[in-house]
């Protein structure tokens, strides 16, 4: 049997259940397990959403919001610690939506993820399997989303896409 992996990446489209994936194996790892939120309730439909996100967890998490600054925090995070960030592609868009260099941070939070002892869990969205965008900025927000999972998927320990609620294994294969 191999060991539990140090860092995963759980990806799926829109409602593929990968937060209550990842959450659920968050509370398999750590009794108290830290939840980093980079959502922001900027809308109504936003906050119906935190709340339902909140209410699934219940009690025995521990909350952090951070739109922005992930790299720091995970490097700030000590060994024993269980942290699931939820969602790598709503930071993507707070970073574009904020005028920041996203590839230069995209860089910077997988190095940081690399280097960190505690044990992560980080969520995103697959967006590569939708059709190709119209405009130009969604074009980008695609762009990048494939390049920050490409990079995180060579340097976490196990990667998972939830496909209609059903985890599929990508990383390790049984091969390795």
């Amino acid at each position: 049997m191999s060991p539990a992996p140090r860092r995963c990446l759980v990806l799926g489209g829109a409602r593929s259940g990968k937060s209550l994936y990842a959450e659920t194996l968050a509370r398999e790892w750590s009794p108290q397990p830290l939840y980093v939120a980079t959502a922001e309730a900027g809308d109504a439909e936003m906050q119906a959403r935190i709340a339902e996100h909140r209410a699934r967890r219940g009690d025995g998490w521990r909350t952090r919001e951070e739109p922005l600054a992930l790299a720091p925090l995970t490097r700030a995070l000590p060994g024993e610690e269980v942290v699931l960030v939820d969602c790598l592609t709503v930071w993507l868009g707070n970073l574009m939506l904020n005028g920041r260099d996203v590839d230069a941070d995209c860089r910077d939070l997988v190095a940081a993820v690399a280097e960190t002892e505690a044990r992560l869990i980080l969520v995103a969205n697959d967006v590569g399997m939708a059709p190709l965008p119209e405009n130009a900025m969604a074009r980008e927000f695609a762009a990048h989303a494939g390049r920050l999972n490409r990079r995180l998927a060579a340097v976490v320990d196990r990667a998972v896409l939830l496909l209609a609620g059903l985890p599929v294994i990508l990383k390790p294969t049984a091969a390795g």
